[in-house]
């Protein structure tokens, strides 16, 4: 059977855009891991879906013991755990086959070891290695909650040389994971640069964004940003809807919004983020990525706060 002109068209416009969102998934949770400066951070994050009775929260909790290993080197070992906890609470009207509380509560466990070391004054090399639990955890642990992380990058860092009128910093990387759909490599790039005393700017994902500090000592800043969130779970029951098996569950939301963040000290601060979506991708897949149904589509509302403590 031929398709029609613009059915060929929506499918592979369809094709096109899976592609474009299953890139910045990977890149963003290569970004997140890989680079993150937090020793500690604890975070909540809500949102209310427009036109829908629907709601997504999270808690979320991180910290990662640096051990230096070599003063001239600069060798440091890296022991990183995470914890997230995803309450998914579903009211508008769904398949009968669908049942809600299979997918209420989602856990992500992280535990993951780096190493980075310093090739020359300016550049720095880092690995790391991780595994993940991603599920619903009914019936224990099964085969599919378990997800494994691989990454290597490179950072040529200028942030806080004194050679420079305009600090900066570069980063380089790849990133593996055995997520469903995504068991390949994928780049990173990153770009910071501070272009006048109290105005920076970070292009990259998962985040892009424009920060102006209030006052000169840096205790107080706002910023604009597009950024990304997302999280994917594995469903051991799975998930059968007209006819079709569903086997994870995953949001990938696109965001832009207002952020103001408040430094205690250099290196303890609070942040609060307002945010509307761009794009919203929140569904019931297969393994291969096909969707099975669609939770909620409609550009939404996103709230997130939290505190972090960074290098």
């Amino acid at each position: 059977m031929l398709l029609k002109p613009q059915h060929q068209f929506n499918t592979i416009n369809k094709m096109i855009k899976r592609l474009l969102v299953s890139l910045i998934v990977v890149l963003a949770i290569s970004n997140m891991q890989s680079q993150s400066t937090d020793i500690a951070r604890v975070e909540y994050m809500h949102i209310p879906f427009s036109n829908s009775q629907n709601t997504v929260s999270r808690f979320r909790g991180l910290v990662q013991v640096p051990i230096p290993l070599d003063k001239e080197l600069d060798k440091i070992f890296v022991v990183g755990f995470e914890y997230q906890n995803i309450n998914i609470d579903i009211n508008d009207e769904t398949p009968p086959t669908f049942n809600t509380r299979d997918v209420g509560t989602l856990h992500r466990i992280d535990g993951f070891l780096g190493y980075t070391w310093k090739l020359n004054e300016n550049w720095r090399l880092g690995v790391k290695a991780g595994a993940r639990i991603s599920s619903n955890l009914q019936d224990g642990l099964m085969g599919d909650d378990w997800i494994y992380t691989g990454s290597v990058y490179l950072i040529n860092d200028m942030k806080d040389a004194t050679s420079v009128n305009k600090p900066y910093r570069w980063i380089f990387g790849l990133d593996y994971s055995t997520t469903p759909g995504r068991n390949y490599p994928l780049p990173l790039i990153n770009y910071y640069r501070e272009f006048h005393p109290n105005w920076t700017y970070t292009l990259g994902v998962p985040k892009t964004n424009v920060r102006h500090y209030l006052n000169n000592n840096h205790k107080d800043a706002l910023q604009a940003f597009v950024t990304l969130d997302n999280f994917f779970a594995n469903i051991q029951n799975n998930v059968v809807v007209d006819g079709n098996t569903a086997e994870n569950i995953s949001m990938t939301i696109i965001l832009g919004g207002l952020g103001y963040e408040h430094f205690f000290t250099k290196h303890l601060l609070y942040y609060a983020y307002a945010t509307h979506s761009i794009s919203n991708d929140f569904r019931l897949r297969n393994n291969e990525r096909d969707d099975i149904y669609t939770i909620n589509s409609e550009n939404t509302f996103y709230f997130r706060s939290g505190v972090k403590f960074k290098f």
